[in-house]
């Protein structure tokens, strides 16, 4: 297992002491799938350490949250945000939230007008929630579908490396349809890195399956360790528009 401890090579870390010691997080131009059911949790976990200082593994940004499974919660967002010791109102006024309820819409941010949010917003940290499910609507041509989520993946693959920030999707399969098998193909095929989050009771699950650099691992935390403090009192899962 390799281990890196540069906060300069890998800036923003997950805020697990013990996990971090061994994958201390993402660098700027990568593009990271989160799968599993505690993968729309991190995303807001993220969303806040992503404002935390350089020292203390954050970006000292803002996050651009593109919104494709109707996920978002301010109140995940607050409460994680007291739990580090910010200003709730601050932290959520720095989360800026669009939200796509088509396919179509969810294609056009990300092709046509994230390189200008991003820009404007000086934010380091996207996240594109539930990249997948619109993209499965019974209601969306299958071979429209495949080619624009082709065109969506590479453009999120374009834009961390180009714009030197850290992408974020998460990922939640629906069956083993053709369909739901070929965007994950894309996906995981235009992404860095896999990381699994799963949450069975009080015990929180991370396993890492594909990176460029580091060996696969697992490793479970449990609620009442300290450094599962975030997680620990957070159930599970309206919209500041910005695009």
């Amino acid at each position: 297992m390799s281990i890196l401890s540069s906060n300069k090579l890998r800036p923003l870390s997950l805020g697990f002491p013990t996990l971090d010691d061994v994958f201390p997080g993402f660098e700027l131009g990568d593009f990271i799938v989160l799968q599993g059911n505690a993968a729309s949790l991190m995303s807001f976990v993220l969303s806040v350490r992503a404002q935390l200082p350089r020292e203390n593994g954050g970006l000292d940004s803002s996050a651009v949250f593109v919104d494709g499974g109707n996920s978002f919660s301010p109140y995940e967002v607050a409460e994680t945000a007291r739990d580090y010791g910010l200003d709730c109102k601050a932290a959520l006024e720095r989360v800026y939230v669009s939200r796509a309820f088509t396919a179509y819409q969810l294609s056009s941010l990300v092709l046509e007008k994230l390189y200008s949010v991003l820009r404007k917003t000086r934010a380091r940290l996207l996240i594109v929630s539930d990249i997948t499910s619109l993209f499965l609507d019974r209601d969306m041509p299958k071979t429209e579908g495949r080619e624009l989520f082709m065109k969506v993946c590479s453009k999120l693959s374009a834009i961390a490396s180009e714009k030197q920030a850290v992408v974020v999707v998460s990922y939640f399969p629906e069956g083993q349809s053709r369909q739901s098998v070929f965007f994950e193909a894309v996906l995981f095929g235009k992404s860095d890195i896999l990381l699994k989050l799963k949450r069975r009771g009080q015990v929180l699950s991370v396993a890492l399956e594909a990176h460029p650099r580091i060996r696969p691992f697992s490793m479970d935390f449990t609620a009442d360790q300290p450094s599962n403090r975030v997680f620990g009192g957070v159930s599970f899962g309206e919209d500041r528009s910005v695009l």
